[in-house]
């Protein structure tokens, strides 16, 4: 493989890992500003009504606001520290980056798709085209190794 070949592979894997960060850091930013604290799908999963909860846990809408802050605030900063790893360490293959990248793709978007899959999510696919450009950049990444 040319020279020429590596570095664009390394330069397309370091592009499409910074979306990937980029998504994170929006998704992050949609769970702290907009996302209810119950989705009609949240409903479907657990089954009650929404009166049910209101009326037996008549502080679980507010409680979960302030989790998916907390949550929202974990997202948009992996999402950035993605960006920025995506275009330093493993742009250049520093030692134990793709591993870095590897475990915190599985353990943050690849976790949140597998459990929205169990759950029957309405976003499941569009969690999962997000995964997608995750190991898209790890597998350019491997193929200028």
């Amino acid at each position: 493989m040319s020279n020429f070949t590596i570095k664009r592979y390394t330069s397309y894997s370091s592009i499409i890992l910074s979306l990937a960060g980029l998504l994170l850091a929006g998704m992050g930013l949609y769970f702290i500003f907009i996302r209810p604290p119950l989705l009609p799908e949240d409903l479907r999963y657990i089954a009650p009504t929404s009166q049910d909860i209101k009326a037996n846990l008549p502080g679980l809408a507010k409680w979960l606001q302030k989790v998916f802050w907390v949550m929202g605030g974990y997202i948009f900063i992996t999402g950035l520290l993605t960006i920025f790893l995506s275009f330093t360490s493993f742009h250049k293959h520093l030692p134990g980056a793709f591993i870095v990248v590897s475990l915190s793709g599985i353990s943050s978007i690849g976790l949140m798709t597998v459990v929205n899959f169990i759950i029957d999510s309405d976003f499941k696919w569009l969690l999962f085209s997000f995964a997608s450009l995750w190991a898209i950049a790890l597998i350019l990444n491997r193929l200028c190794k």
